[in-house]
């Protein structure tokens, strides 16, 4: 695809970050049939295509409206249309790009810009933890759509003591340690159980994603720098073998770190470094089945899993956990139909688009709904939140499973 940059954009890096994505484009279409927006919706511009041609329209000097901006905001960031496309386009990056652009043009109304700011210096504050406490404590008492959001209080169980000569980082999160604690303790007692300790950088925080998709850059770039700066001592001189996300948002975010950071002289190295070096935790999961396998007693019933679109579309990750939980002897199945969409999710986004979003919740548990599980299981605490919100079925990250099928060792 041509495009002719208007003047404020040549030279930039945004421009020509963008220029050289919109090259790639042929406009095809093939990714409209797997955008789930455009599945729900049917307009041109709730779809990829669309977007694309919006965001090309301002690059070329076209001034944007609230229309334009409102179009963008529907969009998840699933990267479904990565996986699609034929072309190799990468749309995630352009659509981060296009949104920055848009909203410095296009002022959005109070509420928006309040509950927008609410959610990035939030969901990262050292006050979230007992903001969330505080919220679990009287959690009948709160309306349903609060409540959705506040998951009862969960017991994190103890943290291995013991330690290893093979070593990996993991990163504990921002919401995670205080929504779900036992999603990191469960991934520190299935890795101690194959002989792989887990080490904590307590300096590491949120990955960047909040503010980074909510189009403050600058913010986000500033989490993956202090990031880098707590993990950077103990990657040089630790021996750790990798960085552990067990969160696969996260995950996709770290993973784009040499991305985010390539023009900044100072951590350019270092972030590709880190891109470098960090994992999944389905990853893993090869190298565990031979040492774990022995110690796995697996409950009666069958588990339903929702792979997160963080990992199958933005990490590229498929198949892992449900071959090698079966591997284990777990009766382990995928949706049937629309497996490959997102669950609506999607970070922030079921806050902010909530009608979208509780659409695709209902759309994805009647697909798994269809499996009759047992168990719900994901591999991020967003998608694990979201669909617990609409489920009498129990959602659980799929490590929770395994390391309470664990015998003692």
């Amino acid at each position: 695809m041509q495009t002719e940059l208007a003047p404020e954009f040549k030279g930039t890096a945004d421009g020509q970050a963008a220029e050289a994505i919109l090259r790639k484009c042929v406009h095809c279409g093939f990714c409209t049939a797997t955008c789930p927006t455009y599945q729900l919706l049917g307009d041109e511009l709730d779809g990829p295509r669309g977007r694309i041609y919006l965001m090309k329209q301002v690059l070329e000097g076209k001034t944007p409206t609230r229309a334009t901006q409102l179009h963008l905001d529907r969009c998840l960031t699933c990267r479904n249309c990565e996986t699609t496309c034929p072309s190799g386009v990468q749309y995630g990056h352009l659509v981060d790009i296009g949104r920055k652009i848009v909203d410095e043009k296009v002022p959005r109304p109070p509420l928006e810009k309040v509950t927008r700011w609410l959610l990035k210096e939030g969901l990262t504050s050292p006050l979230f933890g007992p903001a969330m406490k505080l919220g679990q404590s009287v959690r009948g008492l709160l309306p349903e759509a609060l409540k959705a959001k506040v998951p009862p209080k969960q017991d994190a169980g103890q943290w291995p003591t013991r330690t290893h000569a093979r070593k990996v980082l993991m990163l504990a999160g921002c919401v995670q340690p205080s929504m779900m604690p036992n999603i990191n303790s469960a991934t520190a007692r299935v890795l101690d159980a194959a002989g792989i300790q887990t080490v904590i950088a307590p300096e590491a925080g949120c990955c960047g994603a909040v503010k980074f998709h909510l189009n403050d850059h600058e913010g986000g770039k500033a989490h993956m720098r202090a990031n880098i700066d707590a993990w950077w001592p103990l990657v040089e001189s630790d021996g750790v073998e990798a960085i552990v996300m067990n969160a696969s948002g996260c995950g996709v975010m770290v993973r784009d770190y040499g991305h985010a950071l390539a023009d900044d002289p100072s951590y350019a190295l270092k972030a590709r470094r880190i891109s470098e070096l960090t994992r999944d935790l389905s990853e893993l999961l090869p190298d565990l089945v031979p040492a774990l396998k022995s110690r796995v007693r697996v409950p009666a019933g069958m588990v339903a899993y929702h792979p997160p679109c963080t990992l199958q579309h933005g990490q590229k990750l498929r198949g892992g956990v449900e071959v090698n939980l079966r591997a284990l002897g777990f009766d382990v199945q995928v949706a049937k139909s629309e497996a490959h969409l997102c669950c609506g999710s999607a970070g922030t986004y079921s806050v902010l688009q909530p009608e979208i979003a509780y659409q695709l919740r209902d759309r994805k548990l009647g697909h798994l709904n269809q499996l009759q599980p047992t168990t719900i299981v994901s591999a991020n605490i967003g998608c694990i939140t979201h669909l617990q919100s609409g489920s009498a079925t129990p959602v659980r990250h799929w490590v929770e499973v395994l390391d309470s099928a664990l015998t003692a060792g």
